[in-house]
Parts: structure tokens; sequence; C-alpha cells
């Protein structure tokens, strides 16, 4: 099949013509790999576009250098991979090859020019395809069928794949979050192949596999796909609690569908208590912020909450207002995404946080001259000041100081 769509006619930038030439000088074949040829065949505009090509690395050095171009970040190159820089655009080209060894993390390559190899050791069925710049489509796994039937497959047999690199497992799930249509159309000999090989996720870091599984947590399928986590026996080796509250996830699923929760919002209905944050931070190196968010949630989902009367956020905005902490408004804003409450959650996006209107300066000029007692009447103006759902103004806030 040939593919001659919009978003695949829009790759075609100065850079890229000027690398197409180059190799077609040269007769190295060159065409877009992997995750780029997915989302073009699925009608979506890839965000980065990987190239694979039968010439080799120094190949590839040789001919830029002696056309000029600049080479940058050499780190790839034992792996095959030079980034050229034209038009003031990266291009990242790998050449084809074979796993030689593998230890379940990392693989030691050997050069190819066998394109049907180099899909072979790839993870899935639709990240196995390559499409040649003429728009036509190579695919040795079936990868097209199973994207227009919404399959998650590996490409070969499941083990093998798994064993290769153990972060595919969680891969699998992120994948299957992101193209099947419904929950549970698994093939049973992948999930029996996910549960035999469970344990080799706990050699893998903690920061490739929190980048997989925050996809994981903002894709389709949530609740079925943490449920899998357990049931397979994954979740123990990537920093979830043992005895995670699998009902709270699906309440809070339900929730936040459609409200842009952070990753971290998701997975904190899982948690209990406090140590169980502190524990995934342990496996997992999450951020500070991430961290902070978590224990955040697990302290007041349950007692922070919306007001009886005509003023439901009203609770929130004094949680904000007598928080001394920067990012108050965005955690707040989490809670209302993870209780559900959207029609608060717009609320308080529109509101602004409220300046104090009194100083210390115009208690002076009223005569108020120890530092003690300035202190001691700002906070009586400040209790005032909430009492009246923070609407008094300075003249109404100062005449309340002179009764």
């Amino acid at each position: 099949m040939r593919l001659q769509t919009p978003q695949f006619q829009a790759l075609f930038t100065p850079g890229l013509r000027s690398v197409a030439e180059l190799f077609e000088k040269k007769n190295y074949e060159l065409r877009i790999a992997g995750g780029a040829v997915r989302d073009l065949l699925s009608g979506m505009t890839p965000q980065d576009v990987d190239f694979a090509t039968t010439a080799t690395p120094a190949e590839m050095k040789e001919m830029f250098t002696s056309a000029g171009v600049r080479l940058i970040n050499n780190k790839g190159e034992k792996h095959g991979t030079i980034t050229a820089r034209l038009h003031e655009q990266n291009f990242e080209i790998t050449t084809l090859r074979i796993d030689v060894v593998t230890d379940g993390r990392h693989a030691e390559v050997e050069f190819t020019t066998d394109w049907e190899k180099d899909a072979e050791r790839r993870d899935l069925t639709v990240n196995s395809m390559f499409l040649g710049l003429d728009g036509m489509l190579y695919d040795f796994f079936n990868g097209y069928e199973d994207l227009k039937n919404k399959k998650i497959r590996f490409v070969g047999k499941a083990s093998a794949r798994i064993q290769e690199d153990y972060l595919r497992i969680l891969r699998y799930f992120r994948f299957y979050g992101r193209i099947a249509e419904k929950p549970d159309d698994h093939e049973p000999t992948t999930l029996e192949a996910i549960k035999e090989n469970a344990k080799g996720l706990a050699g893998i870091s903690g920061e490739r596999i929190w980048v997989e599984l925050k996809k994981i947590l903002l894709g389709n399928h949530v609740n079925h796909l943490v449920r899998l986590l357990y049931e397979l026996d994954v979740a123990q080796y990537i920093g979830l609690p043992l005895n995670g509250s699998l009902e709270e996830l699906d309440r809070v699923t339900k929730n936040i569908q459609n409200l842009c929760p952070k990753p971290m919002t998701v997975l904190t209905s899982l948690f209990k208590v406090k140590d169980d944050v502190t524990n995934l931070d342990l496996r997992l190196k999450i951020s500070k912020e991430e961290k902070n968010l978590g224990l955040f949630l697990v302290k007041h989902r349950q007692e922070l909450t919306k007001a009886v009367g005509p003023e439901p956020l009203r609770p929130y905005q004094d949680f904000i207002m007598d928080s001394r902490e920067a990012n108050t408004n965005s955690k707040i804003m989490e809670l209302l995404k993870y209780q559900g409450e959207e029609h608060l959650l717009k609320e308080l996006q529109e509101w602004t946080v409220p300046s104090f209107p009194v100083s210390g300066h115009d208690l002076r000029k009223m005569g108020v001259s120890s530092g003690k007692e300035i202190g001691t009447a700002l906070q009586q103006l400040r209790e005032e000041w909430k009492k009246s759902g923070y609407h008094m103004d300075k003249e109404e806030l100062l005449s309340c100081l002179k009764k």
C-alpha cells in the first residue's frame, strides 16, 4: 500500500528533502520507522520522526561531513544512530540492526541491511513498520492489520521480546491504553508471558518505569490496566503498594474523566497511607512536585470537601488563602479533579486570589505604633476579611479597627 495523506506530505520540509537527496545520491535506502509510521497510518501527525537506513554510521558520517552537514549529539553512535541538523531541523537516523546480546535492559547490536531482521527486534507489531519516502509501506508482521483492528501484539514470541527488555511489559500496557478499543481484549499467551516475566522489571531503573507508568495513567482503560498490573504480579516490582485500593481507583477514574488530571492524581487513588507515596518515590525517583502532590491528596482528600450551602467552593478558597506555599492552587485543582467536582474546578479556575487590602503602613497612619500591636491588628482584620468572603475593602476594614 502507498500512503499519500496530508500528514505524510507535511513531513517533506526543505530539511528532509535535502537528507533524502544525499541518501539517494549514495544509493543508501532511507525509510521512516516505528512510532511515526504507526501515527501516520492512524491519520495523526507524529510528534517526532525516526528514520532507518541501510547505511552504517561510518558511511553516514562520511556522507554528511563531506556535504558540510552539521552532526550533533554523538551519544547514539555506538547503537547506530547519527543525528544530522539541516535547515534548523534535527534528523535522527539509525542503521538497521540485529540484537546480538540482550540482558533484559540493554542490547549489543550488529548492523545489517536486512529490513525484516530489524523489524523482528522491535517490540510490538504496530511499531515494527517502515514507510518509504515514496509512501510505500513495508510491513513484515501484519502491523497495519493489527492497527486497523486495534490489536496490540508482540512481534513474534511475546516472552522472547519481553526478555530482551523487560520494560516492554509496560510498553505493552501503554499502547494497549492508547490503541485498543475495549478493555480485556488481550491474547491469553501474552498475559501468561507477562506474568512469567514480571520479576524482570525489578532490574529496570525507576526512572524508565515512571516514564511508562505515567503514560499508562493518562491513557484509556486505566482501571482495567492497573488491575492487570496486580493480577499479573507486576505491581510489586514497580513500586505500587501491595494491597492497592482498587475500589478507590475505580471511583476516581470515573471522577476524572475529561478533567485532564496529572498522573499522580490518578495513581494516588491506590494509596491508603503516606508511606505508600514514600515507597513509590524510593522505587521510581519521582519529582519533588509529584511526591508533594501525592502526600497532599492522601492527607486532604477526605476532610477537605465542599461546603453545604450557597458557597460550596469556600473551604477550598480558605485553604488557599491560609496556605503559605506557592503552588497550593494547582494542588487544590488536582484535589477537585480527584473528587470529581467539575463545576467547582471551573469556578476555581476563574477565581483570582484576592490580596489583603490593609498594610502595616495604613495602621501607622492611624496611630498604631508598636510592631506587636500592628501584628495583632492585622491578624484580626485578616479574620474579619476572611469572614466577609474576602469582600471587605480597606475603608470597611479600617472602620472595624476604629470600633
